[in-house]
Protein backbone atom coordinates (compact mmCIF):
# COMPACT_ATOMS: atom_id res chain seq x y z
CA UNK A 1 0.00 0.00 0.00
CA UNK A 2 1.37 3.56 -1.13
CA UNK A 3 1.94 5.84 1.88
CA UNK A 4 1.21 9.37 1.15
CA UNK A 5 1.90 12.21 3.84
CA UNK A 6 0.90 15.79 3.64
CA UNK A 7 2.97 18.50 5.92
CA UNK A 8 0.89 21.47 6.16
CA UNK A 9 0.40 24.44 7.62
CA UNK A 10 -2.84 26.30 7.61
CA UNK A 11 -1.50 29.69 7.38
CA UNK A 12 0.43 28.92 3.41
CA UNK A 13 -2.02 29.99 0.44
CA UNK A 14 -0.12 27.30 -1.71
CA UNK A 15 -0.53 24.95 0.99
CA UNK A 16 -4.42 25.58 0.77
CA UNK A 17 -4.21 24.95 -3.16
CA UNK A 18 -2.35 22.12 -2.92
CA UNK A 19 -4.96 21.00 -0.17
CA UNK A 20 -7.27 20.70 -2.56
CA UNK A 21 -5.66 19.68 -5.46
CA UNK A 22 -4.26 16.61 -3.66
CA UNK A 23 -8.08 15.12 -2.28
CA UNK A 24 -9.25 14.31 -5.49
CA UNK A 25 -6.03 12.81 -6.54
CA UNK A 26 -5.75 10.41 -3.59
CA UNK A 27 -9.20 8.97 -4.16
CA UNK A 28 -8.72 8.63 -8.00
CA UNK A 29 -5.42 6.47 -6.80
CA UNK A 30 -7.13 4.83 -4.32
CA UNK A 31 -4.15 6.35 -1.56
CA UNK A 32 -5.11 7.46 1.64
CA UNK A 33 -3.57 10.73 2.85
CA UNK A 34 -1.80 11.13 6.53
CA UNK A 35 -2.62 14.53 7.41
CA UNK A 36 0.71 15.98 9.33
CA UNK A 37 0.19 19.63 10.44
CA UNK A 38 3.08 21.72 11.25
CA UNK A 39 4.44 24.74 12.60
CA UNK A 40 6.15 26.18 9.13
CA UNK A 41 7.52 29.22 10.88
CA UNK A 42 9.50 26.67 13.28
CA UNK A 43 10.90 24.88 9.90
CA UNK A 44 12.08 28.66 8.52
CA UNK A 45 13.41 29.28 11.98
CA UNK A 46 15.53 26.55 11.58
CA UNK A 47 16.61 25.89 8.20
CA UNK A 48 15.37 28.50 6.23
CA UNK A 49 15.77 31.77 7.77
CA UNK A 50 16.80 33.67 4.78
CA UNK A 51 13.03 33.69 3.19
CA UNK A 52 12.06 36.13 5.57
CA UNK A 53 14.43 38.65 4.01
CA UNK A 54 13.68 37.18 0.77
CA UNK A 55 9.88 37.38 0.99
CA UNK A 56 10.15 41.17 2.35
CA UNK A 57 12.41 41.83 -0.77
CA UNK A 58 10.04 40.18 -2.81
CA UNK A 59 6.87 41.70 -1.75
CA UNK A 60 8.42 45.23 -1.56
CA UNK A 61 8.62 44.85 -5.84
CA UNK A 62 5.25 45.96 -7.14
CA UNK A 63 6.35 43.80 -10.40
CA UNK A 64 7.09 40.79 -8.07
CA UNK A 65 3.90 40.82 -5.73
CA UNK A 66 1.65 41.94 -8.81
CA UNK A 67 2.62 38.50 -10.21
CA UNK A 68 2.59 36.92 -6.80
CA UNK A 69 -1.25 37.86 -6.75
CA UNK A 70 -1.95 36.81 -10.40
CA UNK A 71 -0.20 33.58 -9.71
CA UNK A 72 -2.55 32.54 -7.22
CA UNK A 73 -5.74 34.05 -8.80
CA UNK A 74 -5.13 31.61 -11.34
CA UNK A 75 -4.67 28.29 -9.02
CA UNK A 76 -7.11 29.64 -7.13
CA UNK A 77 -9.44 29.90 -10.14
CA UNK A 78 -7.73 25.81 -11.56
CA UNK A 79 -8.69 24.82 -7.73
CA UNK A 80 -12.64 26.50 -7.65
CA UNK A 81 -11.55 28.56 -4.35
CA UNK A 82 -11.44 31.98 -3.00
CA UNK A 83 -7.96 33.69 -2.41
CA UNK A 84 -7.59 36.95 -1.01
CA UNK A 85 -4.43 38.18 0.60
CA UNK A 86 -4.82 39.67 4.33
CA UNK A 87 -3.06 42.60 5.26
CA UNK A 88 -2.03 41.21 8.31
CA UNK A 89 -0.39 38.48 6.71
CA UNK A 90 1.66 36.65 8.02
CA UNK A 91 -0.27 35.66 11.55
CA UNK A 92 1.08 33.50 14.60
CA UNK A 93 -0.46 30.06 13.65
CA UNK A 94 0.35 28.47 16.37
CA UNK A 95 -3.19 28.26 17.86
CA UNK A 96 -4.83 27.50 14.16
CA UNK A 97 -2.09 24.80 14.19
CA UNK A 98 -2.57 22.91 17.48
CA UNK A 99 -5.85 23.51 16.65
CA UNK A 100 -5.53 20.82 14.36
CA UNK A 101 -5.16 18.20 16.61
CA UNK A 102 -8.12 18.91 18.90
CA UNK A 103 -10.04 18.53 15.76
CA UNK A 104 -8.34 15.28 14.80
CA UNK A 105 -9.16 13.80 17.95
CA UNK A 106 -13.29 14.82 17.78
CA UNK A 107 -12.94 13.12 13.71
CA UNK A 108 -13.01 17.16 12.30
CA UNK A 109 -10.00 17.61 11.13
CA UNK A 110 -10.26 18.17 7.31
CA UNK A 111 -13.80 19.98 7.86
CA UNK A 112 -11.51 22.12 10.57
CA UNK A 113 -8.42 22.79 8.16
CA UNK A 114 -10.94 23.72 5.31
CA UNK A 115 -12.82 25.88 7.84
CA UNK A 116 -9.44 27.55 8.08
CA UNK A 117 -8.24 28.13 5.22
CA UNK A 118 -11.54 29.90 4.13
CA UNK A 119 -11.56 31.84 7.20
CA UNK A 120 -8.10 33.18 6.39
CA UNK A 121 -7.81 33.20 3.27
CA UNK A 122 -10.79 33.47 1.43
CA UNK A 123 -12.67 36.00 4.02
CA UNK A 124 -9.09 37.44 5.74
CA UNK A 125 -10.14 36.59 8.79
CA UNK A 126 -7.29 36.68 11.41
CA UNK A 127 -7.02 33.18 12.82
CA UNK A 128 -4.71 34.03 15.50
CA UNK A 129 -7.71 35.44 17.14
CA UNK A 130 -9.63 32.52 19.46
CA UNK A 131 -12.72 34.18 19.26
CA UNK A 132 -11.95 33.28 15.26
CA UNK A 133 -10.89 29.83 16.25
CA UNK A 134 -13.69 29.36 18.52
CA UNK A 135 -16.19 30.34 16.12
CA UNK A 136 -15.10 28.27 13.30
CA UNK A 137 -14.33 25.55 16.02
CA UNK A 138 -18.33 25.79 16.77
CA UNK A 139 -18.77 25.96 12.96
CA UNK A 140 -17.42 22.12 12.41
CA UNK A 141 -19.48 20.52 15.51
CA UNK A 142 -16.65 21.12 18.33
CA UNK A 143 -17.25 22.86 21.66
CA UNK A 144 -15.95 26.03 21.86
CA UNK A 145 -14.71 26.18 24.92
CA UNK A 146 -13.09 22.54 25.18
CA UNK A 147 -11.67 23.76 22.03
CA UNK A 148 -10.09 26.63 23.45
CA UNK A 149 -8.57 24.47 26.45
CA UNK A 150 -7.50 21.93 24.11
CA UNK A 151 -5.02 23.85 22.79
CA UNK A 152 -3.01 24.37 25.42
CA UNK A 153 -2.84 21.44 26.31
CA UNK A 154 0.90 20.06 26.66
CA UNK A 155 -0.22 16.81 24.77
CA UNK A 156 -1.13 18.91 21.68
CA UNK A 157 1.78 21.44 21.88
CA UNK A 158 4.06 18.51 21.61
CA UNK A 159 2.18 17.08 18.83
CA UNK A 160 3.35 20.14 17.09
CA UNK A 161 6.52 20.00 18.01
CA UNK A 162 6.85 16.89 17.30
CA UNK A 163 5.65 16.91 13.38
CA UNK A 164 7.49 19.93 12.75
CA UNK A 165 11.08 18.73 14.35
CA UNK A 166 10.43 15.35 12.15
CA UNK A 167 9.82 17.75 8.97
CA UNK A 168 13.05 19.15 9.77
CA UNK A 169 14.64 15.68 10.38
CA UNK A 170 13.29 14.39 7.41
CA UNK A 171 14.80 17.25 4.72
CA UNK A 172 11.78 19.39 4.63
CA UNK A 173 12.18 23.31 4.33
CA UNK A 174 8.62 24.63 3.84
CA UNK A 175 4.60 23.84 3.52
CA UNK A 176 3.31 21.96 1.44
CA UNK A 177 5.91 18.73 2.07
CA UNK A 178 4.76 15.45 0.78
CA UNK A 179 6.41 12.38 0.96
CA UNK A 180 5.43 9.19 -1.10
CA UNK A 181 6.52 5.95 0.43
CA UNK A 182 8.72 7.86 3.56
CA UNK A 183 11.57 9.01 1.58
CA UNK A 184 10.36 10.72 -1.90
CA UNK A 185 9.94 14.11 -1.13
CA UNK A 186 8.08 16.96 -3.09
CA UNK A 187 7.56 20.32 -1.85
CA UNK A 188 4.94 22.95 -3.11
CA UNK A 189 1.57 23.28 -4.59
CA UNK A 190 2.99 23.00 -7.82
CA UNK A 191 4.43 19.37 -7.72
CA UNK A 192 1.31 17.90 -7.37
CA UNK A 193 1.88 16.90 -11.12
CA UNK A 194 5.31 15.14 -10.26
CA UNK A 195 3.16 13.52 -7.31
CA UNK A 196 0.50 12.04 -9.70
CA UNK A 197 2.90 10.93 -11.93
CA UNK A 198 4.46 9.07 -9.36
CA UNK A 199 0.94 7.70 -7.83
CA UNK A 200 0.43 6.43 -11.40
CA UNK A 201 3.65 5.04 -11.72
CA UNK A 202 3.46 2.86 -8.61
CA UNK A 203 -0.57 1.60 -9.60
CA UNK A 204 1.22 0.12 -12.91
Amino acid sequence: MTRLEFFYDLTSPWTYLAFTGIQPMAEQYGVDIEWRPHLVGGVFNAVNQELYAKREAAFSNKRITGYTLKDLADWARLRGIEITWPSFHPVNAVKCMRGCFVAEEAGVLLPYSRAVFEAYWGRAEDVSDEGVLAAIAQHVGLDRDAFLAGITRQEVKDRLRANTDELIERGGFGSPTIFIDGEDMYFGNDRLPLVEAALRAKRA
